[in-house]
């Protein structure tokens, strides 16, 4: 599947809390997927034979460091951490109808219970990653509009929107100790099956825009498989064989609560967290915790870029820095656009796009030879004869019995033997032989040695 994107960035400010809104229009080709691969990422992760337990693992993108969060570029650039509301601001203890009461209330189309393991995810959130959830809360303004876009796109429930915030913490920089990377934690195989360019110039996987829309289209390809959003979501955790490995061994039941026990240990936090997910997104006034303070980025615009351009071209040409260009386009690995190879996207703040307009062909030639030079055609080094080679070739050439290259070869005449019988033992004629020896006419006798070549 390949999409086209066309992408226009309006950003806007709601209230007190800026956000960004994303226009895309997303154009797929005719032609679908023959076959959808939709087998485990890791069924490793059970295997039939673990002992049925009821422990859990916290889901990675839940433990993501402070320092992490902080260091990524939006964060740092557009984000004020607020300090004493979420440092020493004081948790209410809710009872349980309270828990239950707000979820009800969420207007969500995905069912979120509370129990136990959801209460302890909440709790969670409220307590040691208070912290954490305050920069998330304001790094969603970045990126909550772009997943909207893709989720509506694809007509599913609006609430998927915060599987990234258990998947990567909205880090669009995080990868895994499995190899996922990005805001949708895509394993590579994944990320091609949907479309996601990943190579050794380019992993689109960390593209907020397109591994959206790769990861909504891939999540309603699981829903079309179980029909239930909890095991979908689920799925999305483990792999769809061990989704079904799991309803088999709880004797056919669709519940995922049901379920639960025989999943693997980090999938049995993984819908836990994400109901707590969406509920710390709602509550989090109610339990003192103060989104990061969001400034108003800056706007951007988007050029298709048809020929090989390296990231110190646009830097030193452009008056954007080095950081900024890269968490702007963080699906070039290297700092090589390889846009000779096909059109490539480059997302620029409007003034830096008029720069680069501006210099038109001069951005593309600058330092190129330096920075772009690649040869297409060169030959390979030969051998210089020496003295001394030549000497050693040629011991070589008389240690295994004969010379070398273009060396002679002597043959022994046998009793009997005539010209014609040596030519035709040694692959040569007879001309050749009394050309070779001085012989004329057929005069030879046994035990002489002659030259064959």
């Amino acid at each position: 599947m390949k999409k086209q994107f066309k992408i226009l960035f309006a950003l806007l400010c709601v209230g007190a809390m800026p956000c960004s809104v994303v226009r895309a229009q997303v154009i797929d080709d005719d032609e679908e997927l023959e076959t959808l691969d939709l087998t485990d990422e890791d069924d490793s992760a059970d295997d039939g034979d673990e002992v049925v337990t009821t422990e859990i693992d916290i889901p990675a993108g839940m433990e993501a460091e402070m320092d992490s969060l902080l260091s990524e570029w939006n964060n740092k650039t557009y984000l004020i951490p607020e300090g004493d509301c979420t440092d020493t601001g004081v948790n209410p203890d809710f009872d349980r109808e309270t828990y239950i009461h707000r979820l009800q209330r969420l207007p969500n189309v995905i069912e979120m219970p509370y129990n136990d393991v959801v209460r302890h995810f909440i709790d969670q959130y409220t307590g040691r990653l208070r912290r954490s959830v305050s920069i998330i809360l304001g790094s969603s303004n970045f990126y909550t509009p772009i997943f909207e876009e893709a989720l509506e796109a694809y007509q599913l429930p609006l609430e998927l929107k915060y599987l990234p915030v258990i998947e990567s913490a909205l880090n669009p920089e995080a990868v895994s100790r499995a190899g996922a990377v990005g805001l949708w934690q895509f394993m590579i195989t994944t990320a091609k099956q949907y479309g996601l360019e990943v190579t050794s110039l380019i992993d689109e996987r960390r593209d907020p825009i397109k591994s959206s829309y790769a990861a909504a289209h891939y999540l309603k390809d699981l829903y079309d498989i179980f029909g239930d959003w909890t095991l979908a979501i689920a799925s999305y955790n483990c792999g769809p064989g061990n989704v079904r490995k799991a309803i088999s061994r709880a004797g056919g039941s669709k519940d995922y609560w049901q379920i639960y026990p025989y999943l693997p240990r980090e999938t049995r936090g993984y819908v836990p967290a994400f109901i707590a997910a969406n509920y710390i997104m709602t509550y989090y006034c109610e339990h003192n915790i103060c989104p990061a303070s969001a400034q108003l980025p800056a706007a951007t615009d988007t050029v298709m870029v048809d020929r090989n351009l390296h990231a110190d071209q646009i830097v030193a040409l452009c008056n954007i820095s080095a950081e900024a260009l890269k968490a702007l386009n963080p699906q070039y690995r290297t700092g090589l656009i390889p846009g000779f190879s096909h059109p490539c996207t480059l997302r620029l703040p409007n003034a830096s796009m008029t720069a680069f307009i501006e210099a038109g062909d001069s951005i593309y030639a600058y330092r190129a030879t330096e920075l772009l030079a690649t040869r297409a055609e060169i030959e390979v080094a030969q051998a210089q004869l020496t003295p001394q080679n030549t000497k050693i070739t040629s011991r070589r050439g008389r240690g295994r019995g004969r010379s070398a290259g273009r060396g002679s070869r002597s043959a022994t005449v046998r009793r009997g033997d005539t010209l014609s019988a040596i030519a035709k033992r040694n692959g040569t004629t007879v001309s050749k032989l009394r050309r070779l020896n001085g012989i004329r006419g057929n005069n030879i006798r046994a035990g002489q040695k002659i030259r064959v070549k």
